[in-house]
């Protein structure tokens, strides 16, 4: 069995993982919320809001696990982090605040009224924000900008400042809006109101495959360069490959309308990215000081810890299941009935 702290660490990236599959999504469904438009727009919004309803605060669990694990976990790590970006950490607890209160109180407002309006904006403000905000701090951990040790950090307060980090945030934003479209089109009632969503996620996609360029440029430009950089190490190339594959096999699949395809493929892309990330960082939480072995706490901690996942794994994972095949289920076969799967654009 590898060593716990490895084993905690990749419980980590997958707990990430999902948060950006599933909340994720919810933060670009606030997005398209926003920017609703044409003579369906009333039914946009109504998409959105029966979609992530039912299931956006559930998701939020996996963001709750990602702390609970590196506080208890990796403690050192989690001051390091907790500190050099209390700044853009804070501010992206606030889009998640200000998000799901004013999503929840948009449903008992007064239709088309100003409450209403000034309600959906804030929701919009939120879903934007956060993760933007998420993608800076991903971004600013994988630079190695933080000069953080076991003993603390020292100065680092402003190294999220920097053009990768926000290059990385704008990313986020993209993909996040990029999935959302593909979920909405999936679960769309009728083959118009698809094909909206549609064009929103080869928007997204075609945005984030230049957004990913830009983050690449910057990473090899930065001076000192990126430490969490793929292409240093031998999965480089065959994982840019492969999620390039991923990434241009979803936009075909979009443009021929094959929307359970094109979400497959969009969702193993975002995985990918996150994954590889992870894997360049690798052996590293906190570049350049901090490593998952001298940031972990002792080993009688990670052993009760790893008992207390698998246990309430087995909880969670039925619990997750059983809310999806509720809320999910029969969206499954709406466009697949209302429109031909082969039908090209």
């Amino acid at each position: 069995m590898p060593p716990l702290e490895i084993v905690l660490g990749a419980g980590l990236v997958v707990a990430l993982t999902i948060y950006a599959l599933s909340g994720g999504a919810d933060f670009g469904a606030g997005v398209w919320d926003l920017l609703a438009s044409g003579p369906r727009a009333a039914a946009q919004h109504e998409l959105i809001a029966s979609a992530i309803g039912p299931i956006w605060e559930a998701n939020n669990v996996w963001l709750v696990l990602v702390v609970v694990v590196l506080f208890t976990a990796f403690p050192p790590a989690f001051a390091a982090i907790l500190t050099a970006l209390f700044a853009p950490l804070s501010i992206m607890l606030v889009g998640i605040v200000l998000r799901g209160a004013a999503f929840a109180f948009r449903a008992h407002a007064p239709r088309r009224g100003p409450i209403e309006r000034w309600l959906t904006r804030a929701f919009a403000i939120g879903s934007i924000v956060t993760p933007v905000m998420l993608g800076v701090s991903l971004g600013t951990l994988a630079s190695g900008r933080l000069q953080a040790s076991s003993a603390g950090v020292s100065g680092g307060f402003d190294a999220w400042l920097f053009p990768f980090g926000w290059a990385v945030g704008a990313l986020a934003l993209a993909m996040f809006a990029y999935l959302a479209a593909l979920y909405l089109a999936v679960e769309a009632r009728t083959p118009e109101l698809a094909g909206d969503f549609r064009a929103r996620a080869l928007a997204a996609g075609l945005a984030s495959g230049v957004l990913a360029a830009l983050v690449l440029l910057l990473a090899f430009t930065a001076q000192p360069p990126i430490d969490a950089n793929p292409m240093g190490k031998p999965f480089g190339l065959p994982l840019l490959a492969v999620t390039s594959l991923a990434a241009l096999g979803a936009l075909w699949a979009l443009w021929t309308r094959r929307y359970f395809m094109a979400r497959a493929l969009g969702i193993g892309q975002v995985t990918l990215i996150l994954w590889g990330w992870a894997a360049a960082q690798y052996p590293y939480l906190v570049p350049p000081g901090l490593t998952l072995s001298n940031a972990a706490a002792p080993p009688a901690t990670l052993r009760l810890l790893l008992i207390a996942l698998v246990a309430g794994a087995l909880v969670l994972f039925p619990s997750f299941y059983y809310l999806y095949r509720v809320f999910k289920g029969p969206a499954a076969f709406t466009v697949a009935e209302a429109e031909p799967r082969d039908r090209i654009s």
